[in-house]
């Protein structure tokens, strides 16, 4: 069997700061592969905010950053909002302190209970002043100007801070001397010196002389080592064979994760691919293998910070006993991350303790079954789903739309391709889906809502997601490309609104039910739901909609259990003789049904299906694994009570009813 071959999405801490240096460039930036998470376009947004042009971040597009210079930032007109986004958050902080005006910056709930005088502390004795509207944490407002030098001996390795304090003498030209207790990730410094930046790195000292300018960079983001380290996981922990993941930055300060597991029996090696921007790459290869107890010190953590949450449910797995100090700085995370880790463990039938600053855990061969609360921390979300993985696990997550804020916003719980893990495992953690796929005329939708309505789960119809993209294209004169389709779609906000066990069509918060139907739609849509582009972007938005709810989804559509939910526990496709799909598509439309109306109609339907069924993106066909419903003979009733005994079967008690 080959191995599988993955690349991790892009990697959040050269993204962000590649961002930021590209606003401050003199010149046109270009990066390649970068994230296009929520915290991603926090930052981006934010830096949009103070004058910067940032074209969309889209997945799979590269990003276009026109930078302004050291000093060409303007004031912004209204807060900035970081999101849930700490780096973009402190990064501003210490950019905006050498600027000559006003800036207000907030966040999200949790970004606001999160520390910022760690950075506000020592940029105030660069001569920055910053009024607290709520205490130690945002909202804030930061006072610019000129700079005076720093020589600052850093309480915590924190690499968020010493960034934001080198942003700070970049931008104020002023010299900037550090010093840390252990060393922390240097992504920054690693990225300055390659742009020409003079920096000086002594053992834990640092010294960073004033540049007069940042010169245009075209950089191509490697893999996120923290996405990684879940995809590393979930191989090492299932069945599955041989895993690749490709072009994975493995800079030494920041890949902690994979020396701890090389310690803990792993069976992983890296292969070298050369650098970008002062960044080393690596082929990241892994086998699945049995574990051992390890222990992680205090000088280790700041360069795995991030993946302590994944070591520890290998741990879970790992024989004997696993102990991780030095590990405080996971109580002032997007949650108190070093109890709820604890804690949830524990909830699956592991044996763990937390105490000030150590976690300590037991290894154990029994499945873990329990429920998961993620406190909307996405690190905690994908180590959990990783623990769901492991054959005979019952996990259920309190919630999965965390993993948007270092994930696209559009991904299932787990960040792997379902053809690397048993389906059976991923279903663990994956939502409650049922699939309903067919022709033209066979009634999917009806059927669908019908089932959804018996069940308590709600109704996802893609078709009418499809429809929301083309009148968004309408309504913006968009072109037929896919890049400008898509683009009208992200401008007009077209998506999903949950409303009770439906999902409504929106478009910029407002409901697009009824415009959608109409006639100009209608001769649009196949030709926008043909793009690859399109099908690729509506599928994303599916599967968040259906990962965020809290009961189940009824999808229906033509290529739902083939393509969208590959691994739906329940797969049924809807079939009926032509002229019997006729006979109900007239009555529905209330036409007559006479022969000579169902004979014409049952050619066009014909016709339809020929082309579904042998186009080259998501071809019409049934699952090989799909319960294949004939409905000529059966009322509307029964084909309903079908579905609903068969759902009844597969989700057992979970179901209403």
């Amino acid at each position: 069997m080959s191995a599988i071959r993955v690349r991790p999405p892009g990697d959040k801490s050269v993204t962000h700061r590649a961002l930021v240096l590209g606003a401050l460039a003199g010149g046109r930036c270009l990066l390649e592969r970068p994230l296009t998470s929520l915290d991603a376009r926090s930052m981006a947004g934010a830096l949009r905010a103070l004058g910067v042009e940032i074209s969309p971040l889209r997945e799979g597009a590269a990003v276009l950053v026109r930078g302004r210079g050291l000093s060409g930032l303007r004031a912004p007109r209204n807060f900035l909002r970081c999101g849930n986004s700490g780096t973009t958050a402190r990064f501003l902080l210490g950019v905006l302190a050498g600027f000559p005006f006003a800036a207000r910056l907030t966040g999200d709930a949790s970004l606001r209970r999160r520390p910022m005088r760690r950075v506000t502390v020592p940029l105030a004795m660069m001569g920055a002043r910053f009024e607290e509207l709520a205490g130690d944490g945002l909202p804030l407002i930061v006072h610019g100007g000129p700079l005076r030098p720093l020589r600052y001996d850093l309480p915590v390795a924190a690499a968020q801070v010493k960034s934001a304090l080198l942003l700070a003498g970049l931008v104020g030209r002023v010299p900037v001397h550090l010093t840390e207790p252990a060393p922390s990730r240097d992504h920054t410094e690693r990225m300055l010196v390659a742009l020409g930046v003079r920096l000086e790195r002594n053992r834990r000292a640092l010294a960073l002389t004033p540049a007069e300018r940042i010169p245009a960079f075209q950089v191509r983001v490697p893999g996120d080592i923290s996405s990684a380290a879940f995809l590393v996981g979930a191989a090492l922990l299932s069945a599955g064979g041989e895993i690749v993941l490709e072009e994975v930055g493995v800079n030494p300060t920041r890949a902690g994760v994979l020396r701890v597991l090389e310690r803990m029996d792993a069976g992983i090696t890296v292969q070298p691919r050369g650098e970008t921007l002062g960044e080393p790459l690596g082929d990241v290869v892994i086998r699945p293998s049995g574990l051992v107890a390890c222990e992680v010190t205090g000088e280790e953590v700041p360069s795995l910070i991030d993946e302590i949450p994944v070591l520890a449910v290998l741990a879970s797995r790992a024989r004997g006993r696993s102990v991780f100090r030095g590990v405080a700085e996971l109580r002032v995370k997007e949650s108190n991350r070093l109890e709820l880790i604890a804690q949830n463990l524990r909830s699956v039938g592991v044996t763990a303790e937390a105490t000030a600053d150590t976690l300590w855990v037991e290894g154990t061969d029994r499945p873990p079954v329990g429920r998961v609360e993620t406190a909307q921390d996405h690190r905690l979300a994908m180590a959990f789903a990783v623990l769901g993985t492991v054959p005979g696990a019952r996990i259920r997550l309190s919630e999965t739309a965390g993993v948007a804020v270092s994930r696209r916003d559009d991904v299932s719980p787990l960040p792997v391709p379902p053809s690397p893990f048993p389906s059976a495992a991923l279903r663990a953690t994956a939502p409650r889906v049922i699939a309903i796929d067919g022709p033209a005329g066979s009634g999917k939708t009806t059927t669908a809502r019908a089932v959804a309505q018996a069940l308590g789960f709600a109704h996802l119809d893609s078709g009418a997601l499809y429809r929301a993209v083309t009148l968004a294209a309408l309504d913006l004169g968009a072109g037929a490309g896919a890049a400008l389709v898509l683009a009208a779609a992200e401008q007009a906000r077209a998506g999903l609104a949950r409303v009770g066990d439906e999902f409504r069509p929106e478009a910029g918060g407002v409901d697009v039910s009824q415009a959608i139907r109409s006639d100009r739609v209608t001769r649009q849509v196949s030709a926008i739901a043909a793009l690859p582009a399109v099908r690729d972007w509506v599928n994303r938005k599916l599967r968040a909609a259906a990962a965020a709810h809290p009961v189940g989804v009824v999808l229906d559509g033509r290529d739902i259990g083939t393509v969208v939910f590959p691994d739906a526990p329940l797969k049924v496709f809807l079939t009926a003789a032509p002229e019997e799909r006729a006979k109900r598509r007239l009555s529905q439309e209330g036409r007559v049904v006479d022969r000579e109306s169902v004979g014409r109609t049952s050619r066009q339907l014909q016709s339809r299906d020929a082309a579904d069924s042998t186009r080259t993106v998501a071809p019409l066909r049934p699952a090989p694994d799909a319960v294949v419903l004939d409905t000529t003979s059966l009322t509307f009733a029964e084909q309903v009570d079908q579905i609903v005994q068969r759902a009844r079967q597969v989700f057992r008690s979970e179901v209403r009813g």
